[in-house]
C-alpha cells in the first residue's frame, strides 16, 4: 500500500471508494436508497475536482495494486485557533482491518500540524461503531454529540477532538446585528464555507442559547440551512455544502 496526492484522475474510484464505504458503515441503520442519494450529493465530480485542485486542501488516497481503496480530506477553518477538519476518511470494506485508515489519518494528521492547528477535529454518527472507535483508538476525545438532518430523517451524530497545541481557551467575539441582537460568536466552533468559515453563534455568553450562524466572510448572520445541511449566506453567498458523513474505520 502507498499513499499519494489525490488527483482528477481519482475521482470515480474515490466515488466508488465512498459509496461502499457509506454501506458498509451504516447499510444497517440507513435505507441504502438514502446512502446512494447522499453520495451523489456528497461527492459531486465538480466538487472533488474543486477540492483536490485546492492547494490548502489535504486529500490523499491509498493505492494497493493500482487501485485506490481509501482516501481522506481536511482542511483548516478558524480565524483566532487554528482547527484542523477532518471532513472525511473512507476506506473500502475489502481493506478495512489492515491499517489503512490509520495510515490515512497520520498523513492527515502530519499535515495538518505543519499547518500549525491547535487541534483536529471529526465528526461521526453514532450508527457507525466501527468508526466511534477508530477515532478513540487513535486518541480522539468525544466532545459531543448532536442530531443532525439528512433528507428528512434524523441522526445522532458524535464530535471528536485532538488537542495539538496548549491553546485550550475560548475565543469570543460580540456582535451586534441589524435587528438591534447582542449575539456572541464562538470562534472555536467553525463550519468550512466557500469564501470563509461559518461560526455558530449564541444569544448568550455562557453559550446555552443558540442563536444561529455567522459569516465569517461578510460578517452577517442571515444564514439559511435546508434539509440537507447545505448552508448559505443571504448577504453575500458564502456557502457549505451539504454535511457528509465520515465512514472513519
Amino acid at each position: 500500500m502507498k499513499l499519494r496526492a489525490a488527483t482528477v484522475d481519482d475521482i470515480d474510484a474515490i466515488r466508488s471508494v465512498a459509496r461502499e464505504s457509506l454501506i458498509a458503515s451504516y447499510g444497517h441503520a440507513v435505507d441504502e436508497t438514502l446512502l446512494d442519494g447522499a453520495a451523489d450529493e456528497w461527492y459531486d465530480p465538480d466538487d472533488l475536482e474543486a477540492d483536490i485542485e485546492d492547494e490548502d486542501t489535504v486529500c490523499p488516497v491509498a493505492v494497493v495494486d493500482g487501485t485506490v481503496i481509501g482516501f481522506a480530506e481536511s482542511y483548516v477553518v478558524g480565524r483566532r485557533e487554528r482547527i484542523g477538519e477532518i471532513d472525511w476518511l473512507h476506506v473500502h470494506p475489502d481493506h478495512r482491518g489492515s491499517g489503512i485508515g490509520s495510515a490515512l489519518l497520520a498523513h492527515v494528521e502530519a499535515e495538518l500540524r505543519a499547518a500549525d492547528v491547535d487541534r483536529i477535529e471529526a465528526r461521526v454518527l453514532v450508527a457507525n461503531e466501527a468508526g466511534t472507535a477508530f477515532y478513540e483508538a487513535e486518541g480522539y476525545e468525544l466532545v459531543g454529540e448532536r442530531p443532525v438532518e439528512i433528507g428528512e430523517e434524523t441522526f445522532d451524530e458524535l464530535a471528536y477532538r485532538k488537542q495539538i497545541s496548549r491553546l485550550t481557551g475560548i475565543s469570543e467575539g460580540i456582535v451586534e446585528t441589524d435587528a438591534g441582537d447582542t449575539v456572541y460568536v464562538a470562534f472555536d466552533e467553525a463550519e468550512r464555507g466557500s469564501e470563509a468559515p461559518f461560526y455558530v453563534a449564541y444569544s448568550d455568553q455562557d453559550r446555552e442559547q443558540r442563536y444561529g450562524y455567522f459569516c465569517g466572510n461578510c460578517e452577517g448572520t442571515e444564514i439559511a440551512i435546508d434539509t440537507m445541511d447545505r448552508m448559505v449566506c443571504g448577504d453575500c453567498g458564502n456557502r457549505r455544502r451539504p454535511s457528509r458523513w465520515d465512514a472513519a474505520y
